[in-house]
């Protein structure tokens, strides 16, 4: 079933300039929403992730709003912090679902 969010997004990747743009930035976007659904499938605020993490909880709450681009070590230890493992892909792009 797809919220409000996917659904706004699917017509909205029907514009051409949109969805380059979309595509340009995906990849960060899919950074932001792994880490704020892993943390809160947890049920975990961003300060106990801090605590657990070592790294701050302004920077926690950057990184989950977009506004901080976090390095492989920094995600690294978010993931451990969860218990978690970071894994990171190649794909080719015809395999790749763009809305999701």
């Amino acid at each position: 079933m797809k919220d409000d969010f996917e659904k706004y997004l699917e017509e909205q990747l029907k514009y051409e300039k949109f969805r380059k743009e979309w595509e340009a930035l995906e990849p960060e976007y899919t950074i932001m929403k792994a880490m704020f659904d892993a943390r809160t499938s947890m049920g975990i605020t961003q300060k106990e992730l801090s605590v657990r993490s070592g790294i701050a909880q302004g920077d926690i709450s950057k990184m989950e709003n977009g506004n901080a681009n976090p390095s492989i070590k920094t995600l690294q230890k978010l993931a451990s912090a969860m218990g978690k493992t970071l894994k990171i892909e190649f794909v080719d792009p015809d395999k790749v679902d763009s809305a999701s």
